[in-house]
């Protein structure tokens, strides 16, 4: 019988995340909306507190079939906020 061991070599990450924003005064808040459930509602309330508490504003808001990839001119119009909001499931 032969076992084998699950240790190997681990290789880098794919992906990173963006660096974090130091201040959000002034920036604008996109949401990206996948329409599952309840998304709308719990992106917009998320973006919404963390405007008042930071000071930036909400400014780009799109909505997404949770089936398909985001269209490209929904991409470009999402890019002009610093930050975005995206993300729910089931």
């Amino acid at each position: 019988m032969k076992v084998y061991a699950p240790d190997g070599a681990v290789g880098p990450s794919a992906a990173s995340l963006a660096p974090p924003r130091p201040v959000l005064a002034g920036k604008r808040i996109g949401i990206l909306d996948n329409s599952k459930p309840n998304a709308g509602l719990l992106l917009g309330r998320m973006a919404e507190r963390l405007a008042a508490r930071t000071g930036a504003s909400v400014d780009v808001v799109e909505r997404k079939n949770a089936a398909l990839p985001a269209p490209d001119d929904m991409l470009a119009r999402l890019a002009e906020a610093e930050v975005v909001l995206t993300g729910s499931a089931d």
